[in-house]
């Protein structure tokens, strides 16, 4: 932490210890604590505290026996949860003695800080709590007795569940062997591992001290889990507001530690995020923006005597509260409802049309539907330099996106014999090389983060079967799910998810633009009004198809089928193509 501008260093003592303990940004403005983990220093907090100096007074301290703090003598009951509180009232008191610290604990820091939350004495001194990867002992403790006290086959899979996850607790309670381990082998190649497994950048993390700390740090174990888990405080109740963190692909905890959680907090904010257990260092920009909301929250609500409420509350406001969105062709139809159904989930918003003004309208009802912000954005897809400024004003301007839909596409109907060379040059240019550009460069900016992401590509039922009214059209649409698979398979290793949306007949406008070749301007008028007609009486509407792009997103699904025809074509297509052929023989109604 000495490398980064403005740090400040200074020593703590509590307890016949010294604590190492950091400053950044103004000292005049409310102060964020950031406690870390096992087996971390405060290092692992680095790239999280840089971003939120910018508007905090940041505070990171080494947990005793950890970095640049001392350690107890002897070890052996001294890292006890009691002892823990201490030392963070003494750092509390040093740093911000006037005015309460907003509390970031991660993985045994978020522990720790369950108990500064719930016990009377920090009272007054602590204003919100953000728990990311820890739980507190006292509710696990809980958690587990109601599950034994009442089994059922869901119970009794969690117990089990969590039980596997916790395979390195049952190590770090044996004598001697953790500390060998550590000091050994161990403690040389975890920053590999951590690399390897967890995606971790190299950086200042984790600092030379690993050895010597993890192996004290084995010590917060041995002096509290079997302890509150066997015996968990019934008082545990916190008193202040508290934002809950959870990494979906965390290796260690189990989402469902938290079902119970709302019973322990009076005012709870739940985020969630598809990253594993080391997201301060590997989604350090999410982190801070979503503890910096919170703070901001909290200090307005507490100023004008009210309760806290940050973000969204719709359906996947977990998920993408805060997040960056960016959604083609979202003047209308499937764009725009998908760009509402994300606003209302609490995510920033970029609207991208060909039509200037329709993207406005989505852009403004986008922020009345919750989204914090929501912008316009100009363009056709179809135009590589235009994307290419696009992706470049997006970045700078707000942000790499975290979730793109590549929606936008034209309809092109009628024989293959009659479609042109400039008639196919159209529809491919907008309903497939649209969807290359944005992979491409939003694709990149994804991967050069390093931080994950989700491309949604629209593709459509026609890729799943073939047509003789629609050559041009559906060869489009299948490229783009071919595509997208491809994409999904080179992608993953960056924790990039890839999604093929495939609708089938969903009411929206693309009929009145739909190009019908082989026919006259009055034909075509004709059958453009006949094609209306028919997805008005099917009026599937696109608010559903916007419902399972978010659901793909959360599941990371690869093919997605949305409307009944839809998943009847994708069946068949795998156990029947022969019928498929048939059908595509038959003359079609318009």
């Amino acid at each position: 932490m000495r490398d980064v501008p403005g740090a400040r260093e200074r020593r703590v003592a509590t307890g016949g210890i010294e604590l190492c303990v950091v400053e950044l940004g103004d000292a005049a403005r409310p102060t964020v604590l950031l406690v870390h983990g096992y087996p971390d220093s405060k290092e692992v907090w680095t790239e999280v505290a840089v971003r939120l100096a910018e508007d905090w007074h940041v505070v990171l301290y080494d947990v005793r026996g950890h970095g640049g703090s001392t350690a107890p003598k002897p070890l052996r009951g001294g890292f006890t949860l009691e002892k823990l509180t201490d030392d963070f009232l003494a750092v509390a008191d040093a740093v911000s003695p006037d005015r309460p610290v907003h509390l970031v604990g991660h993985d045994w820091g978020s522990v720790q800080s369950w108990e500064f939350a719930t016990v009377s004495r920090t009272e007054g001194r602590i204003a919100s709590f953000t728990s990311v990867s820890g739980p507190s002992l006292d509710h696990f403790g809980h958690w587990i007795k109601q599950r034994m006290a009442r089994p059922t086959p869901r119970r009794a899979g969690q117990l089990l569940g969590q039980g596997a996850k916790s395979w390195y607790v049952y190590l770090l309670h044996t004598p001697v062997l953790p500390e060998l381990a550590w000091r050994g082998p161990l403690g040389k190649r975890w920053p590999g591992i951590l690399e390897r497994l967890e995606k971790v950048p190299p950086g200042d993390y984790p600092t030379p001290s690993l050895p010597h700390d993890a192996a004290h740090g084995a010590w917060l174990y041995r002096d509290n889990v079997r302890a509150r888990l066997r015996r968990p405080r019934t008082d545990a109740y916190a008193h202040v507001p508290v934002q809950l963190i959870t990494p979906t692909g965390d290796a260690f905890l189990s989402e469902q530690l938290y079902d119970d959680l709302d019973a322990w907090v009076p005012q709870l904010i739940r985020r969630s995020l598809p990253a594993k257990h080391w997201v301060p260092r590997t989604r350090p920009d999410r982190i801070a923006s979503w503890v910096g909301e919170f703070v901001t929250a909290t200090e307005s609500a507490r100023e004008a005597g009210v309760p806290v409420e940050a973000g969204a509350k719709g359906p996947h406001a977990e998920r993408f509260g805060g997040r960056l969105v960016l959604v083609t062709g979202a003047a209308g139809g499937i764009g725009r409802a998908t760009a509402l159904a994300f606003a209302e989930a609490g995510a920033r918003v970029v609207a991208v049309d060909r039509d200037a003004e329709g993207a406005e309208r989505t852009a403004e009802s986008a922020r009345q539907a919750g989204a914090p912000a929501a912008w316009a954005e100009a363009v056709d897809v179809s135009d590589e330099q235009a994307m290419e400024k696009l992706a470049a004003r997006v970045a700078a301007e707000y942000g790499v996106v975290d979730v793109l839909v590549n929606n936008a596409g034209i309809g092109l109907s009628g024989p293959f014999l009659d479609t042109t060379t400039e008639d196919w040059k159209n529809v491919l240019d907008v309903n497939l090389w649209g969807v290359i550009h944005g992979c491409r460069l939003f694709g990149r900016q994804m991967a050069e983060r390093g931080q994950g992401g989700h491309i949604v590509n629209t593709s459509s039922a026609a890729a799943f079967q073939p047509s003789r009214a629609l050559p041009a059209y559906n060869t489009s649409k299948a490229a783009v799910l071919m595509l997208s698979e491809c994409l999904r398979a080179e992608l993953a290793e960056k924790s990039i998810g890839v999604s093929a949306i495939c609708p089938g007949i969903v009411n929206t406008g693309i009929t009145s633009t739909a190009r019908f070749v082989g026919t006259d301007a009055e034909e075509e008028q004709r059958l453009r009004q006949r094609a209306g007609k028919l997805y008005g009486r099917r009026n599937y509407p696109p608010e559903k198809v916007a419902a399972a792009v978010l659901r793909a997103v959360v599941r990371n699904q690869a093919v997605v089928p949305v409307t009944p025809e839809s998943h009847a074509a994708r069946f068949l297509s795998r156990v029947g193509p022969g019928a498929l052929r048939g059908l595509a023989r038959l003359k079609p109604p318009l």
